[in-house]
């Protein structure tokens, strides 16, 4: 029940920021990005208690990640606000590592058949993205490559949770962890190589649904075989 009706509250938080993605309406946006992650906190916290490691982890990223979103939201005021969001969201997604961390603890010989594909590709997605990315990054290729290699590594870790945990957590972390590179990914592009149309709503619409999708697959997370604290 909760599930649903924190959905549906998500749902509408969506909305209102695709809405003033699209519209350009400053307040309604100043209003509901903070609300993305407030209300996925809320959820969280209700459905887990946050009795486990894996959901005090998560939980902590989210903090972050709230604080990335509102330093965003100042990033006219200076170019230095951008980076300590981008900062915020680095320490949101070491926070998600160890957190998929406990889960390969959990059944640590259990070997994934496409985990080195998967690995792989990843890899020489953000590599691409980082080497084309790279002529227009100037004084910023330092953090923006120290970002990507963590991002990566958070999706890496995503994916090797495979049959460690009940399989519709896995794939929602899965999905959420794939569209945070994709959304991470068009925000870089967007900020440093050229203007994407629709930017906002292309980068809030993936960033929301990732954000959804790791907290829904962390409330309904169960580990197959526990060798490890919950």
């Amino acid at each position: 029940m909760k599930n649903k009706v924190f959905s549906y509250v998500f749902g509408i938080v969506f909305i209102l920021q695709l809405y003033a993605q699209s519209n350009g309406s400053i307040i309604l946006l100043n209003f509901s990005k903070p609300l993305i992650v407030i209300v996925l906190l809320i959820w969280l916290y209700l459905s887990t208690k946050l009795k486990g490691r894996f959901h005090k982890r998560i939980f902590t990223g989210l903090i972050f990640a709230l604080a990335g979103d509102v330093l965003l939201l100042l990033e006219h005021k200076g170019n230095n606000m951008f980076m300590y969001g981008l900062i915020a969201f680095l320490l949101c997604h070491i926070f998600y590592i160890r957190a998929f961390i406990l889960d390969h603890k959990s059944n640590p010989d259990l070997k994934s058949p496409f985990f080195l594909w998967f690995t792989v590709a990843l890899i020489i997605y953000c590599m691409g993205l980082f080497f084309y990315l790279q002529p227009f990054l100037g004084a910023m290729q330092f953090a923006v490559l120290m970002y990507a290699i963590i991002i990566t590594i958070m999706a890496i870790m995503a994916g090797n949770r495979y049959k460690k945990v009940n399989a519709l957590s896995y794939q929602l972390i899965l999905y959420g962890a794939l569209f945070f590179l994709l959304s991470d990914g068009a925000m870089a592009v967007n900020k440093f190589a050229f203007k994407i149309p629709q930017d906002g709503i292309l980068i809030m619409a993936t960033y929301m649904i990732a954000q959804y999708l790791i907290v829904y697959g962390t409330v309904e997370r169960k580990l197959i075989i526990t060798k490890t604290e919950v």
